[in-house]
């Protein structure tokens, strides 16, 4: 049997793609301006301190959004399998509990066709609601 078709988790991450793309863009440009510093030669001023610090940062802080995506893209899909599989046991718990023979092993659910006064299936001693006691204590007032 073919697994239904299920939507899609939801994949947070499109604007941490944003920026984690815009830091990579901003440390190519980095890294290019200062190998254009390098290759001209010449005595190494303020201008190539600027542009090393800029590729250094912009390309660490690449590597930490990128690292953030992953792990937020990881607890999604772990949160959409976890969700999964709770309704796939409550599901199962249902359908076994409808299905049981035998008493032992699942306990049915109660089913609508059993009007019953549950006020003689009460042991001595037991405590009654108040909804229970509508016509004794206070009279029928609910209806």
């Amino acid at each position: 049997m073919a697994e239904p078709d299920r939507p899609v988790p939801h994949r947070p991450g499109a604007v941490s793609l944003f920026f984690v793309a815009k830091a990579g863009v901003l440390a190519l440009g980095f890294w290019i301006w200062l190998l254009v510093l390098a290759v001209r030669g010449g005595p190494t001023t303020g201008v190539h301190l600027i542009a090393a610090a800029g590729a250094v940062t912009t390309t660490l802080v690449g590597v930490v959004l990128g690292a953030r995506m992953a792990l937020q893209r990881n607890a999604a899909a772990r949160h959409a399998e976890l969700k999964r599989l709770l309704v796939d046991i409550s599901w199962n718990a249902f359908a076994a509990a409808g299905n049981a023979d035998e008493s032992g092993k699942v306990v049915p659910f109660p089913t609508a066709g059993q009007e019953i006064d549950r006020s003689t299936n009460r042991g001595p001693g037991e405590r009654v609601p108040a909804f229970d006691r509508g016509d004794r204590n206070r009279g029928d007032r609910r209806r």
